[in-house]
């Protein structure tokens, strides 16, 4: 089985207030970047990662994150699309055509481990798709537009989706390309392979797996990565 892993680290994160990206920025001495690649570096059945990055930071990100910290499995760093559907479809277009999976992450997700993304991939080889969730604690209210309370929602069977989200290539390709034939947009790729009639098994995921969005979420991935080490 040959696995491809596309990072999706191609938007320029507006809510942190930086000019540069965020996924460039320094966590911990690193960039945040560099955290995302090491477990998909060290996952043995990971055979090439393909890297997305905002137009103009492409050799930015060869430089200072692939090249300096010695990344091997990298096999190309290029410029995403407009959204982020459009990005995924250009890794998929660039991935090898003997992959046999192909393993989608969020490259502001740095703290996912190597133990996910195998059981992730295990899983999709297995069942054809599989989505890294945890199972919603809160309670979920409908608000209205002016910002009064509609409703309460029932949680049960709620789950909150992360990355990696994983598939058999020949599945999220089929959906990818319905998608676009059909000028639907989705919020991630699950939602394009539910579209496609495709079933998803959910895989467990952690509150730690966090999306870094804010400058708050910067301060907590420190604390995370930290106790991990």
């Amino acid at each position: 089985m040959k696995v491809t892993a596309i990072i999706v680290a191609a938007g320029v994160g507006k809510r942190m207030g930086q000019a540069t990206p965020k996924q460039f920025l320094p966590l911990l001495g690193q960039p945040l970047l560099a955290h995302t690649l090491i477990p998909f570096e060290a996952v043995q059945e990971v055979g090439e990662i393909i890297v997305l990055v905002p137009t103009g930071w492409e050799e930015h990100c060869r430089s200072v994150v692939i090249e300096k910290n010695g990344f091997k499995k990298v096999s190309k760093v290029i410029s995403g699309g407009k959204a982020r559907q459009d990005t995924v479809y250009i890794g998929l277009k660039e991935a090898a055509t003997t992959s046999d999976v192909v393993v989608v992450h969020d490259g502001v997700r740095p703290l996912v481990t190597e133990a996910l993304i195998r059981i992730s991939i295990k899983t999709a080889a297995d069942c054809g798709a599989a989505v890294v969730a945890i199972p919603l604690t809160d309670t979920l209210k409908q608000v209205t537009l002016d910002g009064l309370i509609r409703r309460t929602l029932k949680r049960e069977g709620l789950w909150l989706v992360q990355t990696p989200q994983t598939f058999q290539k020949e599945i999220i390709l089929e959906a990818y390309e319905g998608a676009f034939r059909d000028h639907f947009s989705g919020t991630d790729d699950a939602a394009l392979v539910e579209r496609a009639g495709f079933p998803i098994k959910i895989v467990p995921g952690s509150a730690m797996n966090l999306k870094i969005t804010t400058p708050e979420d910067f301060r907590l991935a420190e604390i995370f990565l930290r106790d991990s080490r």
